[in-house]
């Protein structure tokens, strides 16, 4: 049956649109708090900016549209991601189609996108900006490798597009065009594609997709890039130097092992000696991969040496090393070997990868007496139905996004942080009823507001007279495990 499945990229696709269906299914029979990125969308999905934070907005932007048609709930949230995801695997298995001669092998190229943790695992678990790259990024690499192989309006118009959405996705996908541009030079009938005149059509729908951030980002650039420069600084503060050049090594090294080690154990298993042998084939479009996978790791390399960075992650590698496994299927059939047994052998992987994380995404939530607490164990759905038992908010004024976001999917009621530009002062000056004002709380008996949060709520005209104190058992959990927030009631309209 699999092998019917993957004779072609229509079969494919069927079985993963039946794959992700089961994931939307199992995300709606799931407790519906949202873990902290599908949170920030939910409350974002308020507002239409041209910048939101650290991250591009094309996610948020897509969200917005999607709650503005549907209104929120656990679909909106849900569905637009699992659409996402699924676009990623056809445009990945419409980019192995241009470059690998047997439809059969393209389609199982197409399949194993699931075996990169990060595509597979990590991007359903909880990520959002990162599925949106991943989805640029596969539309990227099919519009490539198209007008490599035959260059048509339409295939540098999906270059310009992916590279307008990928840049307004994730800022380091804007390695990926640079390092393919510059994968194509060294050859002499590929480089035309270089100074083709669609290409300048390319380069103007990219520059109009990302007008609207590129003209807010000059005065956000400390909003923009905070978060990332934190992330990649050294853990230890006094490390400088040589030190921390050697911490930033080790970080892109393990990143770099963490990313391919796993497709590279299952391929030299299931493709055994063939599949060692074929890592010596070579041929015009493998050396253009090669060289695009060598300038982007470069290019990540260099902010160790040049920006300082210290800790790399897996995930920012995800636009460079995404052509893997169409890169090893493109080895293994230049060499020429016959394939048909160690496909045979890799078929059967997919589906159980799947069963895996469904599985894993399944125990991480109702098993976390042995595998640990997660944020979408928190009671959001309790402390709603405590917390609105006499009396319902017209807005809610939350500490964090998490809050803010889950407590609006939960009660389907505005909701606002005071410290966020977009948000707070006007929507608490409009309110006509009660205003919930919530925070995070500490412990059981700890009714403290958090400084900040005061300060913010104090600078916003918001003055809060009773504090109090909510607990509740995580979900799944036992009654030793508690989380706590704390909350008070206002009455809107800025004093």
């Amino acid at each position: 049956m699999l092998e019917r499945i993957t004779k072609g990229i229509t079969g494919a696709s069927i079985f993963l649109a039946c794959y992700f269906l089961l994931n939307i299914a199992l995300r709606l029979t799931l407790p519906h708090t949202l873990d902290l990125d599908e949170a920030e969308q939910s409350f974002f999905s308020q507002y239409l900016l041209a910048g939101y934070n650290e991250q591009p907005p094309f996610y948020n932007w897509m969200q917005y549209a999607v709650v503005s048609v549907t209104g929120i709930s656990m679909w909106a949230i849900s569905v637009p991601k699992n659409i996402l995801l699924f676009s990623c695997y056809l445009f990945y298995g419409l980019a192995a189609r241009e470059v690998l001669k047997n439809r059969s092998l393209a389609a199982v190229a197409m399949l194993s996108l699931i075996t990169l943790p990060q595509v597979g695992f990590l991007a359903q678990r909880e990520l959002t900006h990162t599925v949106a790259l991943l989805f640029a990024s596969s539309l990227f690499l099919f519009g490539f490798f198209r007008t490599l192989q035959r260059p048509t309006l339409g295939s540098y118009l999906v270059i310009g597009i992916a590279t307008g959405i990928g840049l307004i996705s994730k800022y380091n996908f804007v390695i990926l065009p640079f390092a393919a541009l510059m994968a194509v030079l060294p050859n002499r009938e590929w480089r035309s594609r270089l100074f083709d005149w669609r290409l300048l059509v390319a380069i103007v729908v990219a520059i109009l997709i990302i007008l609207p951030h590129a003209l807010w980002l000059p005065d956000n650039l400390a909003r923009a890039s905070a978060s990332t420069l934190k992330r990649m600084a050294a853990k230890d503060e006094a490390a400088a130097g040589l030190p921390r050049i050697g911490q930033g090594l080790l970080a892109f090294i393990i990143a770099v092992l963490g990313f391919v080690a796993l497709p590279i154990v299952l391929f030299s298993a299931t493709f055994r000696r063939d599949f060692f042998r074929a890592l010596s084939s070579s041929g015009p479009m493998i050396r253009v991969i090669e060289r695009m996978m060598a300038i982007s790791l470069l290019a990540v390399l260099s902010l160790v040496f040049i920006g300082g960075a210290s800790d790399i992650h897996e995930r920012w590698l995800d636009p460079f090393l995404l052509v893997l496994p169409l890169y090893l299927f493109l080895k293994l059939q230049s060499s020429g070997f016959d394939l048909s047994a160690g496909l045979a052998r890799f078929r059967p992987v997919v589906p159980v990868f799947m069963v895996i994380i469904l599985l894993i995404l399944l125990i991480r939530i109702v098993g976390v007496q042995y595998v640990g607490y997660t944020r979408t164990n928190v009671p959001i759905s309790g402390f709603a139905a405590e917390l609105t038992a006499d009396r319902k908010p017209v807005l809610i004024v939350a500490s964090d996004k998490y809050l803010a976001g889950n407590l609006r999917l939960e009660l389907d009621v505005p909701s606002a942080m005071p410290f966020f530009a977009g948000s707070g002062v006007p929507e608490y000056a409009q309110a006509k009823g009660p205003v919930l004002v919530v925070w995070r709380g500490k412990t059981p008996d700890d009714k403290a507001i958090p400084p900040d949060f005061a300060a913010d709520l104090e600078a916003s005209g918001i003055h809060l007279q009773e504090l109090n104190t909510l607990t509740l058992p995580y979900l799944f959990g036992d009654d030793k495990h508690l989380f706590s927030i704390g909350y008070s009631w206002v009455e809107g309209g800025a004093k």
